[in-house]
């Protein structure tokens, strides 16, 4: 019997934690492949290329140095090789890269082949509009996708620190087989048939981050944070409501509802960027060349897709603090009015499939 062949692709910290973990359980589970390709682009680091250092030392240096790699995990830096011989290809990349590597790969892998997204964000869909990674991946590439979103910063999980994370599974028989590749002693996965609810939590959390980042910032009481984080929670509850009816109200409590919301607006890139733009008053795309060592935030980006949905149905004042997050980024009302808005917020009530103002 032919064994499963597993490759990620993307090599940033969070690519190179999942590697990690999918690696570590090929070598174990009788039916998959020992070998995980890992698809890096090439670099230079220290001198040195990226994957000549991931290959011989089994460390990603430049993205992810604390953490030590499975020598069964192989930087490969052409993408097709990475990914034609691979039953499961893991996609853990920046979003806007996605169309264009799905472009590349048409045609050359596996016809039979399954995806996971660890993706965040939407891709351009033809005409004006956006439509979610996993959809992308299926579009283009003719494979069933799922998607991977949960309460699980990179940097705790490549410490091998207890994390948890959502799978958003259309499919139920490929479940189990998703699970036993993803999961470890210390990163929980639960399986949930509701996918595009997943995916869009995993895309929301940075863009309500981004305004408790701002709250920091400002070093509010915890109080007025709880307040942003729960008006944010139904914000996003009504988003995904509007735009990706049928969603389950269960979803948002798992793992990459309610808990990656809380664990973000705690910690994150999007948090610490937003705090340090307030309190330089610099503006963050600088912060962000500064500090981020070439990875991007997606908070902005975030808010600029959702701002884009909205208009297009005439929705901004019903999301108040989305919209107010959007103009803070393009700087034309200045941070502080995310405070005026916390206060502003009209009170909300809940029916059992809708969240409404009074």
């Amino acid at each position: 019997m032919e064994k499963t062949s597993i490759c990620v692709i993307g090599s940033g910290n969070w690519a190179t934690a999942i590697a990690k973990i999918v690696a570590e359980n090929a070598s174990i589970l009788a039916d998959v492949e020992d070998r995980v390709n890992m698809f890096v682009y090439e670099e230079k680091f220290e001198g040195k290329r990226l994957s000549e250092l991931i290959n011989t030392l089994h460390v990603n240096e430049k993205y992810a140095p604390q953490l030590k790699l499975p020598e069964n995990v192989v930087a490969v830096t052409d993408l097709v090789e990475t990914a034609k011989y691979a039953d499961i290809i893991i996609f853990v990349m920046p979003h806007p890269l996605i169309p264009d590597f799905c472009r590349t790969l048409l045609g050359k892998i596996k016809p039979d082949a399954l995806a996971i997204s660890v993706t965040k964000g939407f891709t351009p869909a033809e005409g004006a509009g956006f439509q979610l990674v996993s959809h992308t991946i299926t579009k283009y590439l003719k494979v069933p996708c799922a998607v991977l979103m949960g309460a699980n910063l990179a940097t705790e999980l490549t410490l091998d620190n207890y994390c948890e994370a959502t799978l958003g599974c259309r499919d139920a028989k490929h479940a189990k087989l998703f699970k036993d590749i993803l999961q470890s002693q210390n990163f929980r996965v639960t399986v949930v048939d509701d996918a595009d609810c997943v995916e869009v939590c995993g895309f929301l959390k940075h863009l309500l981050s981004f305004g408790a980042g701002l709250l920091d910032g400002f070093d509010c009481n915890v109080n007025t944070k709880s307040a942003c984080i729960r008006f944010g929670f139904l914000e996003m509850i009504r988003f995904i409501d509007v735009f990706y009816p049928g969603s389950k109200l269960s979803t948002f409590f798992e793992s990459c509802g309610l808990a990656d919301l809380i664990t973000v607006c705690s910690a994150s890139r999007n948090r610490r960027i937003a705090a340090a733009f307030v309190k330089t008053e610099r503006r963050y795309e600088e912060l962000e060349l500064q500090l981020l060592g070439g990875e991007k935030l997606i908070g902005p980006v975030a808010a600029s897709a959702v701002s884009v949905m909205l208009k297009q149905k005439g929705l901004e004042d019903k999301f108040p603090l989305f919209t107010t997050i959007h103009k803070i980024c393009q700087y034309t009302v200045k941070p502080e009015e995310i405070l005026n808005c916390i206060r502003k917020i009209p009170d909300i009530i809940y029916h059992p499939t809708h969240v409404f103002p009074l």
